[in-house]
């Protein structure tokens, strides 16, 4: 973050104090689930989940402005790759989840390098494509993936021999996990591969004038944003112990865009916040009955209209600085 020097010290602190508001509401709700355990344990488990995979989305379309459809692919190569070599061939799963990850990044890698030569709507279009395609192979690939049947017994994730198996146990494993997530992305928001999307971001063509390879680099947060969409899922096929196509279908698709949106695009905190706010909103609206869908929708519009660029933006210290 840079200070104008301008800013004296009490504004500056203040303007810390500020960003550091959304990161004290997660870390609240977090340690409230885990004080509670149950059923707010596990609203907050999937919650966490969704948060690594907008983290990575967000590397994608909110550092590099390019938009994907396709992120569901990776996500489901990560939970099928962890699911079978756990269930059906005995493996820990840990290097089930490395060898699913390293199986996502490359076939991000096969499919980004033509892919990312199309910009705009014909670069969504193509990769909501990757996204059918791999949920057509998970149904019809049955000897693998069993298809709409799915894959049970899937073993929870283990540490050291530990077996983290209990609610609280996975919401403490999940948190670190998104902490790390989020603390990479900050790392990499400020490092020069950042800026270099920034510039992306901002015109290809003044990036290219500057000397900076598009291609490279948009290949390169494609990739990345392809490892965290495959951890979220092997974390996901191992939370719940069990996988089918649905999980990783079109309503994937719609719930991390929104809640990249309502989080804040291009903001580290924003995918965290988004998670958070819309896993938890249909709990609020649930003494709606008939109405929760409609109430839920409307706090999902209302928040859209009032905060274009998301809630964490509100808290953002770079647009103050």
């Amino acid at each position: 973050m840079t200070i104008s020097p301008s800013i004296t010290s009490p504004d500056r602190r203040r303007l810390r104090l500020v960003g550091l508001l959304p990161w004290l509401f997660a870390g609240a709700v977090v340690g409230y689930a885990i004080l509670v355990g149950g059923y707010a344990a596990t609203v907050v488990s999937f919650a966490l989940i969704y948060a690594v995979f907008v983290t990575g989305l967000n590397l994608f379309m909110g550092f590099a402005a390019q938009v994907s459809f396709g992120q569901n692919a990776f996500a489901a190569i990560g939970g099928y790759v962890s699911a079978v070599l756990t269930a059906s061939h005995g493996w820990s799963p840990l290097p089930a989840m490395a060898l699913g990850m390293a199986a996502a990044v490359l076939a991000a890698a096969i499919i980004g390098f033509p892919t990312l030569r199309l910009k705009g709507h014909y670069l969504a279009m193509g990769t909501l494509a990757i996204g059918l395609i791999a949920y057509e192979i998970t149904v019809e690939w049955q000897s693998v993936t069993q298809g709409y049947m799915g894959i049970s017994g899937i073993p929870p994730l283990s540490l050291v021999g530990y077996e983290v198996s209990s609610d609280r146990g996975q919401l403490v494993m999940l948190a670190l996990v998104v902490a790390g997530g989020a603390f990479a992305a900050a790392r990499i928001r400020r490092s020069r591969f950042g800026r270099a999307l920034s510039a992306v971001a901002g015109s290809e063509e003044a990036a290219q004038a500057l000397g900076i390879d598009v291609a490279r680099y948009k290949l390169m947060a494609f990739l990345l944003s392809a490892g965290f969409a495959a951890l979220a899922g092997s974390l996901f096929v191992h939370v719940v112990g069990f996988v089918s196509p649905e999980v990783f279908g079109l309503h994937m698709v719609i719930v991390t865009f929104t809640m990249l949106y309502v989080g804040g695009i291009g903001t580290v905190a924003g995918p965290l916040i988004g998670a958070l706010i819309v896993s938890l909103l249909p709990e609020t609206f649930r003494a709606f009955k008939d109405y929760q869908d409609l109430a839920y929708g409307a706090a999902l519009i209302l928040l859209l209209i009032y905060a274009p660029r998301g809630l964490a933006s509100l808290f953002s210290t770079r647009g103050r600085s």
